[in-house]
């Protein structure tokens, strides 16, 4: 995998979504592009992009792109998010807030005789 990185500099006229950092991670036959870009009102958000080289109908080569815009308040739960999903797809194991979830085996419940338990009627506890 090979990284580049830096700074959007020297740019003549402001757009309303200037680009304030860039980040490219070339992976396979793929690349990511990681956009920092600010608003007329200075609010920073990110943009991660995927391009990947096709072959069209005609024989002429295009770059099909998939883009995903994410806001600074969403950035906390999505970084979990994405690194719950990283962690699950690299080893099988689900996380939570960054931890390993340890799940009871069902033995655990197996040896407990059914009287220990309570019937509940759901339909007796509005009736009351």
């Amino acid at each position: 995998m090979e990284d580049e990185k830096g700074s959007v500099e020297g740019q003549n006229e402001r757009s309303d979504k200037e680009e304030v950092f860039t980040k490219v991670v070339r992976a396979g036959k793929r690349t990511y592009f990681f956009d920092v870009k600010s608003t007329r009102h200075e609010d920073l958000y990110l943009t991660i992009t995927e391009s990947k080289k096709r072959l069209g109908k005609e024989g002429k080569m295009f770059y099909e792109k998939h883009k995903i815009f994410l806001y600074k308040e969403d950035f906390e739960k999505f970084t979990e998010g994405l690194r719950e999903a990283v962690a699950f797809a690299g080893n099988g194991e689900v996380l939570h807030n960054g931890h390993k979830i340890m799940e009871e085996p069902d033995e655990a419940v197996a040896g407990v005789p059914a009287s220990e338990f309570s019937d509940v009627d759901f339909d007796e506890l509005g009736t009351r």
